[in-house]
């Protein structure tokens, strides 16, 4: 059979017109030099990259090891002429597994993360700021760039709520007062931070507050400042921002419990003591001089009202204040809040420890309060003692003196109250002051049937007779009636800080002075701390 002829419709398209180059002469069969054709979209042929045509007579072929290029050219722009190596397969199996690893990676740890932001926010207990009746707990007033101070109220609670605080504070009874009152003011530009300590003992009018445990109101009364804290946080914060005009913007309320996790995360504190001492009631025992602090130790040292000073609230507040200084100075000097294992410790301790109020009750709020803390140096941060007189009606209260509305006015106006070249605390022992030999605290005068002294109130000599001491017991190497009296210089009288016992936090050296009155009753009969401490041998230190 033969094969059939090409019919019109198994024949190709038509032959492509072709347009010629200006300027050549077209040859049978040949194209025009320095051009090419290219096919147009609709069929045609068009201009384009010259191609090489059949050699010439006689012509060299191109040797072998110089092929030509892709794109007609001499090889030397192939890295950027034509289209790019396929990856081999391999590689880009192993592209895809790093990328995927990557995504994994990412994953776990941003779910880790959010876990862990719960978990640490879920411990924190929020409460509302302000517990009055009338009023709020004021505001900060905004400086020339729009920012403003922050002040946080920090409260040490005494409840026995727990079987932890019940074991720490040697009894289950009821109520719960203030054990520390500190106002701490951050100010505007995170420059400088200034801590504010109220004498627990402090007694003024009290506000109105409405019962956090009950939800009755209590009627305002005047009374005993750290008796607020029964009715809640909140009536405690009303009634220091009553007392000082401080704007109130958050406060942190830690117990017994808490004291003692906090120290043991951020690690040993040194503290130093200028005679051996012991506190029967707080249990403190140290011997002269430098001691690391930590755990139950800590809280010995800090609740001790007995062991310092005069033997009253006044003498345990500077010895809180050495310690929170030897703690900023240890927490800055080790670099503890950039070693994430650590931030982790302290957040997991202080969100278990701490009740806050509403604006701080998440870790990234807490975490924000935190670093503007971390920003002051510590040569900023300054310690002051609200300035005291003694009351009248009770020598164990204090009322607070005329000079202390100079400090609360300068707080309040976010002015800086470093103490600007103050001089550093004397090396060794300062003088004792000039006071009666026996002068112990009313609590222990009243048990002892000793007179009764508060500071700058000299009892009339004939009521206050000597105590000796027994032969077998020593007396106090060496202290004074208050480390303030180790410094060398102190502010002007018209000064914010005259008589607030003024101290930086970089102060370091000095000694919580142990008190030379008989402050204390062991078996009965009254005792100087020192004195306590020979008559206790068998009372374990707190701390080697």
């Amino acid at each position: 059979m033969l094969p059939r002829r090409p019919g019109p419709r198994d024949r190709g398209p038509a032959p492509a017109t072709r347009r010629r180059t200006a300027g050549t002469t077209p040859v049978p069969g040949q194209r025009a030099r320095g051009a090419a054709l290219s096919e147009s979209a609709d069929g045609s042929e068009e201009d384009g990259p010259e191609r090489p045509g059949p050699p010439a007579p006689g012509a060299k072929p191109p040797p072998a090891s110089a092929p030509a290029s892709p794109a007609g050219g001499d090889g030397a722009d192939d890295d950027t002429a034509g289209d790019p190596a396929p990856v081999p397969a391999r590689r880009r199996r192993v592209l895809r597994a790093v990328t995927v690893a990557g995504c994994l990676f990412t994953l776990l740890v941003v779910g880790i993360g959010a876990l862990v932001y719960e978990d640490l926010s879920g411990n924190l207990r929020g409460l509302p700021l302000f517990g009055g009746t009338t009023g709020d707990a004021g505001r900060e007033r905004p400086d020339a760039f729009g920012r403003t101070p922050v002040n946080v109220l920090v409260i040490g609670s005494d409840t026995r709520a727990t079987a932890d605080d019940c074991a720490i504070g040697g009894d289950c009874g009821p109520g719960e007062n203030a054990d520390v009152e500190m106002v701490v003011h951050l100010a505007a530009d995170r420059a400088g931070a200034t801590v504010l300590s109220v004498p627990r003992d402090t007694v003024t009018d009290l506000p109105a507050c409405r019962d956090a445990h009950a939800g009755t109101v209590v009627p305002a009364h005047h009374g005993q400042l750290n008796s607020t804290l029964q009715y809640g946080p909140g009536c405690t914060v009303a009634a220091v921002h009553q007392l000082t005009g401080i704007p109130i913007d958050h406060f942190l309320m830690v117990d017994f419990a808490g004291v003692v996790r906090l120290s043991d995360v951020a690690g040993g504190v040194p503290v130093c003591v200028s005679d051996d001492v012991y506190d029967p009631y707080s249990h403190l025992k140290l011997t002269r001089g430098e001691h690391v602090l930590k755990g139950m130790a800590v809280l010995q040292f800090v609740r001790s009202r007995h062991a310092f000073g005069d033997g009253s609230d006044l003498g345990r507040t500077y010895a809180q204040h050495l310690y929170l200084a030897a703690l900023v100075r240890t927490l800055k000097a080790a670099g503890t809040l950039s070693r994430p294992a650590t931030v982790y410790s302290l957040a997991d301790a202080a969100t278990r420890a701490l009740t806050v109020d509403t604006g701080l009750d998440s870790l990234h709020k807490l975490l924000g309060l935190a670093d503007d803390i971390d920003k002051v140096p510590p040569s900023r941060v300054t310690f002051v003692t609200m300035q005291s007189v003694p009351d009248p009606g009770d020598p164990d209260r204090v009322l607070v003196a005329p000079a202390a509305r100079k400090l609360f006015e300068a707080i309040a106006a976010d002015r800086p109250l470093t103490p600007a070249g103050a001089a550093r605390p004397a090396a060794g022992p300062a003088p004792p002051p000039a006071r009666p030999a026996v002068t112990p605290s009313a609590t222990v005068a009243r048990a002892g049937g000793l007179p009764v002294f508060r500071p700058g109130v000299v009892a009339p000599a004939s009521s206050a007779p000597p105590v000796a001491a027994s032969s077998s017991v020593p007396a106090p190497a060496s202290a004074s009636a208050s480390p303030a009296s180790s410094a060398s210089a102190s502010p002007d009288a018209g000064s914010p800080l005259a008589d607030a016992h003024p101290r930086s936090a970089d102060q370091g050296g000095e000694c919580a002075q142990v008190s030379r009155f008989p402050t204390v009753l062991l078996g009965g009969v009254a005792m100087t701390p020192v004195q306590a401490y020979a008559a206790s041998r068998g009372v374990p230190l707190s701390a080697p």
